[in-house]
């Protein structure tokens, strides 16, 4: 919008038109009718009441038949190896 405006008027003057807000251009336009739009669509919300089906109140827990404790894996950086691998020997001309 400022480069339409520069092309009629002076620098200051089309600063001035481009940001004052009375000469809209077509983009500006249509991002004020689709904020008006956004307005006009509030939602209401709906809330419900969730309603569960009775339960009974008598709970009983099972133990498994079979249970075994797994070993824990050790990922320290203490388990790790202290020497670092010797690297392949590297070409001169390389």
């Amino acid at each position: 919008m400022l480069a339409d405006n520069l092309r009629a008027h002076s620098f200051s003057k089309s600063v001035a038109r481009t940001f004052d807000g009375k000469y809209p251009c077509p983009i500006c336009k249509a991002i004020a009718a689709a904020r008006q739009s956004e307005k006009k669509t509030e939602f209401t919300r709906q809330t419900q009441k969730l309603e569960f089906p009775p339960v009974k109140e008598n709970f009983v827990l099972i133990t498994p038949s079979h249970f075994q404790l797994l070993p824990v894996a050790d990922t320290f950086a203490g388990s790790l190896p202290q020497q670092p691998l010797t690297p392949p020997p590297r070409s001169v001309l390389a």
